[in-house]
């Protein structure tokens, strides 16, 4: 198991990107109060935070401790947990950021670097694992996404570990940082991609296992981004049933990324769950709109293989006579968070 902890700079520490006699920083003044008092979801301020924090998950500790300082959450605690087995097929990597005050933390997993053949091969390892989950009103064994199931097992417990100091009211980190004011009372859970599917499984462990009511009780919603399936009709079913797994697990799809149709029907069958909300431009400005149907399965893992061609096609501008029905290009995450950024609002960089 591989940790990373570190603090974030202080508000004076965050300097303006660029000169003004207005602070650029933080873009949020008030973001932990915002994600505190949150409870009617999807919120615009908190879909855009997200975004921003899955976007970053790529990078390291230190980095996601910046780019949220910058976003609202200043002297925050940042933990990461990840755990690599490449034989194993097993890539996870999450952080934990805490607010300073204590009273908020978010939870988010790395999603999957395309350059990285170990994670794709992670999104195809889609072999069912039969996975007991004790769903109030139909508990049962389940089949997910084998891939998915074991990255998330495989950070979990350090996981938990640090979001009961958080709810005993002590550091996220294991050693250092100040002791905050206050327990845990708002967790949010993020990802995209693979990070994504892996926040989903998360809180549907944090709701449906006993031992982890009283973190599962501070649980605000969970938002994804570009997320693949995770199980089975059965299983999305039993969660949608669930009024917190129907109502405040939020999927964002950007306009046609291939990712939320995955994995295809040839593996098996496979159904979301949770409210979804696509990005559509129709010709014109775009805006997110709420699908009653979610997103269905692609037919076959020839799209998969093929569908680079529409990121080149894409950057070499030769779509005029070519539709994509299922896009790369669309699963790039700086596109969430530009499609999320309300009128008006800095982005991260003060712009």
């Amino acid at each position: 198991m591989q940790t990373q902890d570190c603090t974030a700079p202080s508000l004076a520490e965050l300097r303006p990107m660029k000169p003004t006699s207005t602070p650029t920083f933080p873009v949020y003044h008030e973001l932990v109060e915002t994600l505190a008092a949150t409870d009617a979801h999807p919120d615009a301020t908190v879909a855009h935070v997200m975004a921003t924090c899955a976007g970053y998950g790529y990078s390291d500790a230190a980095t996601v401790a910046m780019i949220m300082a910058r976003m609202g959450m200043v002297d925050n605690r940042c933990r990461m947990v990840a755990q690599v087995v490449d034989v194993m097929l097993i890539s996870s990597t999450a952080f934990l950021i805490q607010s300073h005050d204590g009273r908020v933390v978010i939870l988010c997993y790395r999603g999957t670097p395309p350059t990285s053949l170990i994670t794709w091969l992670t999104d195809t390892d889609v072999n069912p694992e039969k996975i007991p989950i004790s769903f109030p009103h139909s508990p049962g064994t389940f089949d997910v996404h084998g891939g998915v199931y074991r990255n998330v097992r495989s950070t979990r417990y350090a996981i938990v570990a640090a979001l009961q100091r958080a709810l005993d009211g002590e550091s996220v980190l294991e050693e250092g940082g100040t002791k905050p004011d206050h327990a845990l009372e708002s967790l949010y859970v993020t990802g995209h991609s693979l990070g994504a599917s892996m926040a989903a499984m998360m809180g549907v462990m944090l709701t449906t296992e006993r031992s982890y009511a009283p973190i599962a009780a501070k649980l605000k919603a969970v938002y994804t981004f570009g997320q693949f399936m995770i199980g089975t009709p059965l299983l999305a079913e039993a969660c949608n049933d669930v009024p917190f797994l129907r109502d405040n697990v939020i999927r964002y799809v950007y306009a046609n990324d291939i990712a939320p149709q995955l994995p295809p029907t040839q593996s098996g069958p496979f159904e979301h769950f949770g409210q979804e909300y696509q990005y559509r431009t129709n010709g014109g400005e775009g805006q997110w709109h709420h699908n009653k149907t979610p997103r269905g399965q692609i037919k076959s893992l020839l799209e998969v293989v093929g569908n680079p061609l529409s990121f080149l096609a894409r950057q070499f501008q030769i779509t005029r006579n070519v539709t994509f029905h299922a896009s790369v290009y669309d699963h790039l995450p700086h596109h969430y968070i530009a499609a999320l950024t309300p009128p008006g609002v800095h982005s991260e960089y003060g712009e």
